[in-house]
């Protein structure tokens, strides 16, 4: 008996013989017919009907063509809304995204699985090209009929078709079901001669373009547009590896290589194949030769197809394109802004534009562009006008090649050509000596960078005083990071300066005497603790952002034009003692951050008349006394900081706070009375406080979602608060026992207890509860409770926990759950007793698309560090998935990580968390960012 897929296959292939006689009868048919009436001869007959035949068999053949393409299901899935195949009306479909994202295969592969349903289908290659051998522009009337007889030749199959006037297509086709691709379209009028209206096509139609300009869409009224967003990563790695090896995933070998490259090709479609391609047969040390080139330079292949994009830009534009590719990528739209308004009639208008053409995108007010677009940009700079190299770095626009910025800097050969250089210094092995004649030449100098983000605090450039006493005075920008001079120059100009960064600068003042700064928006001097004075700033009228946070030594800020400041940051400043008056002219100040002014005794009554400001911050104000009746006026506050301001004693009465949100008033030890400034607070937090008592009135408080106080045997007495309270703290040293009527408190999501020495138990609590920390507790070794909701759990050196007691933690179903302890648990089943990482083989269960899991680390000091090690206030646990037979990828996983409360050796950290699995056998790393921590231990077990 034969089986079920066998005879499967034998009627599938019956079938199709059947539809390739039905195909080869019917056209005879046509083709005697167009004989008999057109005086065909017989030669020319016999020919016709070979040749249709054979294309008509070959468009019959199921295609094997896009069987080993990635991700197009999910892109068809996603498109299927927008699709509505089921639906009668005519449908314009847009498919939009960057060059190389994968829009044509994307079409391709919607023409190959939806054409056979449909009268008539075309797809249309690359009209962009098409219509590039004739300008479109110089004869609206002659392009359009070329345009449509193009179309028509193709849907129509008729090579010699001619069109008379422009009413053909809709005349031809308003009956027909047609199915109908547009491929890179980039003008208007392409459209507006193919597909003007919907009306030109019969029920049920279907016309899909590609293109890399939204605009062009919207302002044909296409309203169904699917955004091409880039593979994740496991995609990404399967697509080059595809053209690389052949296979889905790396050689034995070549599992780093290939993931550095696919990370340097950030997941662009185009890139991933073409340099898979390059790639492939190569051995491994061809790979790693060929890795340097690859870090700093574009494929030509790639390149030449961005710069289609650029190339169809206006010259402003593709200017406005270089300047973010070389210095303004992933910078806030504001900033952008205030940089280049003098250069660009409109930046943001000229943004939008490169949004459009997919060249840019902007996501909560930040400029990204894609690192092989930004590769473009830099690659532009390097030549000039005809694609002839600048071979001499200084004599380009931009400099932003490490090599070629040190070849300047140090033999003076910048030019006035160069307007801006954007130096990454982290990749510097060794001190770099400015010479002092390196900026004379650069006279159109605007935007000077160094940047560097992992230089460990150390200046990694020498620079002397006469160096600088040559930089531009055009300069717009100035950011050096760890700056190493202790003030800038006699001379350094000023008057075109938007932004000053110099973070961990050695500083003690920025210059002498007064200067012109009309321009000045932005200055971040964070860290600079030897800076004792600032200049005055009042010439600074349009200053928007002043950061001065841990300047230590700084002990009174300069006089300011506060008008335009937006925010201010002055924390950890704690020499400075007062406020200036000016605070009370910042009507437009919406941040201001005293975090840390230790030395700060008053806020002064002006501050009342910075009534925009939105966020205020007094965290250990520890000086502080009290609180100012003018901030009755700032009715716009929505969240007010001021916890371990241990000296508070006096908050205001009587005001009514309408804006005010969130109310942080814990460790604030000397405040007794209730802080009743406003009936629509959503959070309010006074554990460790001398409050005792809880008004009746805050039952009108309608928006008050947390409320956290410290535990008092006396809360029962207020029945009103045990609906509201939600979080309780308690520090008693000498408390016993929880009375079980904490159980009255039925929104109870937060329980901490911390060194509560004699606490023996924890009885039932709330359903309701959300977190459980008991810290400290010497004595407690019972927890007569069971959790039901709870999401974290956190024993921190309980160290008498009974058995019970630490089997139901382990046990409970938590997010993370910490608890002491020597080794890892036997119940999960896949451990590693010694070291960081297991190997997990899931065999035994059927996978799903995500799948669970739980895992246990023990944290241990390194030997060689003592007992206790300083750990700042949070460490990051995190872990990566990797699949055996492709190790150079990392599985996505929810959540990436966890942050404990805090350290502590010899302790289980226990979390669950899930990933997008698609092998049964995988590789499990944990990690901890502390040098002095290791992971003593870990183990893993599927949910």
């Amino acid at each position: 008996m034969e089986n079920s897929f066998g005879g499967c296959g034998h009627n599938r292939r019956r079938a199709f013989t059947q539809l390739q006689l039905h195909i080869i009868n019917g056209y005879v048919t046509n083709i005697l017919l167009s004989v008999f009436f057109h005086r065909v001869s017989e030669a020319d007959m016999i020919e016709k009907i070979a040749m249709d035949v054979s294309n008509k068999l070959n468009n019959s053949t199921p295609s094997r063509d896009f069987n080993s393409l990635v991700g197009m299901g999910a892109h068809m899935k996603n498109m299927g809304t927008m699709l509505g195949l089921e639906s009668d009306e005519v449908r314009m479909i847009g498919i939009w995204g960057p060059s190389g994202i994968g829009k044509t295969t994307i079409a391709r592969y919607l023409y190959n699985q939806l054409s056979s349903s449909f009268d008539l289908s075309v797809f249309m290659e690359d009209i962009k090209e098409l219509t590039s051998t004739r300008r479109v522009s110089s004869d609206d009337y002659s392009a359009k009929l070329y345009l449509q007889k193009q179309f028509l030749s193709e849907i129509l199959n008729h090579k010699d078709i001619e069109i008379p006037h422009l009413g053909v297509v809709q005349d031809r086709l308003n009956d027909k079901k047609v199915l109908i691709v547009l491929d890179n379209i980039d003008q208007s009028i392409q459209l507006d001669a193919i597909a003007k209206e919907t009306s030109w096509f019969g029920h049920g139609s279907r016309i899909i373009i590609t293109t890399q300009d939204q605009k062009l869409l919207k302002s044909h009224g296409i309203n169904n547009i699917y955004k091409v967003d880039f593979p994740s990563v496991y995609e990404a790695s399967l697509i080059f590896c595809m053209y690389a090896f052949d296979q889905k995933f790396p050689k034995n070998g070549f599992e780093s290589l290939s993931w550095e490259v696919t990370n340097l090709l950030g997941k662009l479609p185009l890139g991933l194949r073409v340099m898979g391609s390059h790639f492939r047969g190569m051995s491994k040390q061809e790979w790693i030769d060929a890795l340097p080139r690859l870090r700093t330079r574009l494929d030509a292949s790639i390149q030449s197809i961005l710069m289609f994009s650029y190339d169809a830009l206006c010259d402003e534009d593709k200017d406005l394109f270089v300047h973010i590719a070389c210095l303004f990528n992933y910078q806030m739209v504001e900033r952008v802004e205030d940089h280049l308004g003098k250069n660009f009639l409109d930046v943001r208008q000229q943004l939008r534009i490169l949004c459009e053409r997919s060249l840019i995108s902007i996501v909560n007010g930040r400029v990204y562009m894609h690192n092989l677009l930004e590769q473009l940009g830099k690659e532009i700079v390097r030549h000039e006008t005809g694609n002839k190299s600048i071979r001499e770095p200084g004599k380009r626009q931009y400099l932003v090649d490490a090599r070629d910025i040190c070849e300047v800097l140090t033999n003076d050969t910048g030019t006035k050509s160069v307007i801006g250089i954007h130096f990454e210094l982290s990749g510097l092995t060794d001190k770099l000596s400015i010479s002092e004649r390196a900026f004379e030449g650069m006279t159109n100098l605007k935007f000077l960078r160094f940047k560097c983000m992992y230089c460990n605090g150390s200046p990694k450039l020498c620079c002397s005083p006469e160096a600088l006493n040559h930089l531009s005075q055009k300069l717009r920008l100035l950011y050096w990071e760890h700056f190493p001079m202790t003030c800038l120059p006699s001379n350094f100009g000023t008057e075109c300066l938007v932004e000053l960064y110099m973070v961990d600068s050695q500083l003690h003042k920025l210059w002498e005497g007064d200067r012109p700064l009309g321009n000045l928006k932005h200055i971040n001097l964070n860290m600079s603790k030897n800076l004792k004075e600032l200049p005055d700033l009042s010439s600074a009228t349009n200053l928007q952002y002043m950061y001065l946070s841990s300047c230590s030594s700084l002990v009174e800020l300069p006089s300011l034009n506060a008008t335009n400041l937006k925010d201010l940051d002055i924390s950890k400043c704690s020499s400075l003692v007062e406020l200036p008056s000016w605070i009370g002219n910042a009507m437009n100040l919406c941040f201001l951050n005293l975090t840390g002014c230790s030395s700060l005794v008053e806020l002064p009554s002006s501050i009342g008349n910075a009534t925009n400001l939105q966020v205020l911050k007094l965290d250990m104000c520890t000086s502080l006394v009290e609180l100012p009746s003018s901030i009755g006026n700032l009715h716009k506050l929505r969240k007010l900081n001021a916890n371990g301001c241990s000296k508070l004693e006096v908050i205001p009465t009587n005001i009514n706070l309408e804006s005010l949100e969130e109310l942080h008033l814990c460790d604030c030890l000397m405040l007794k009375s209730f802080p009743e400034i406003s009936t629509n607070i959503r959070l309010l937090q006074i554990p460790e406080t001398a409050i005792k008592e809880v008004p009746s009135s805050i039952n009108s408080w309608s928006h008050l979602s947390s409320f956290g106080m410290s535990f008092s045997e006396n809360l029962e007495v207020f029945a009103h608060a045990l609906d509201i309270i939600t979080e309780l703290v308690c520090k008693d040293t000498e408390i016993q026992e929880i009375s079980p009527s904490v159980k009255k408190f039925t929104r109870l999501q937060i329980l901490v207890l911390i060194g509560c020495k004699k606490l023996v138990s924890i009885p039932q609590l709330p359903d309701s509860l959300i977190l459980l920390r008991a810290e400290d507790c010497d004595s407690l070794v019972r927890l007569d409770c069971s959790f039901h909701n709870t999401k974290n759990l956190l024993l921190i050196n309980c160290l008498k926990l009974n058995k019970e007691a630490r089997e139901l933690i382990i046990q409970t179903g938590t997010h993370f759950a910490m608890l002491p302890g020597e080794e890892v648990p036997e119940n999960f089943t896949y451990r590693a007793i010694t070291g960081s990482s297991v190997m997990v083989n899931l065999n035994k269960r059927p996978l799903s698309k995500t799948s669970r899991f739980k895992a246990c680390i023990l944290l241990a000091n390194k030997e060689d560090k003592e007992k206790q090690v300083f750990v700042r206030k949070n460490i990051r646990i995190w872990y990566l998935i990797m699949e055996k037979h492709n190790p150079g990828v990392f599985v996505p996983c929810r959540p990436t990580g966890y942050s404990p409360v805090r350290y502590v050796t010899e302790h289980l950290y226990i979390f669950e968390f899930e990933g997008a699995v698609a092998s049964k056998e995988l590789f499990i790393d944990f990690k901890v960012d502390h040098s002095d921590i290791n992971i003593k231990g870990c183990g893993v077990i599927q949910l």
